[in-house]
């Protein structure tokens, strides 16, 4: 998961992001270009507070420690295929 939000891949595409929203904006493409920077910061700021729950809970145990964790995943999930379902109907995503 954290591969994800951290990986060079990520980090790549919320700068490009960052330079073409420019060029989109106005356009009904440019709430997609809001809609994936939110989920990459978002995202990033979950699993840092989810590594910081597993830390400090690595006495309790591994299982309930990992599950914050699975369940940003299935954020990210859901954030990345409500945003392509919307991009393939060509229409704006809400925010």
């Amino acid at each position: 998961m954290g591969a994800f939000l951290t990986g060079w891949p990520s980090i790549i595409a919320v700068v490009l992001n960052y330079i073409k929203r420019a060029d989109a904006r106005g356009t009904w493409v440019e709430s997609h270009f809001t809609w994936q920077i939110r989920t990459f910061w978002w995202g990033l700021l979950w699993v840092c507070l989810c590594f910081a729950f597993v830390v400090m809970t690595l006495g309790i145990g591994i299982i309930i420690a990992w599950l914050p964790l699975g369940i940003v995943a299935l954020w990210f999930i859901y954030r990345v295929a409500r945003g392509w379902m919307a991009l393939n109907d060509r229409r704006p995503i809400a925010a």
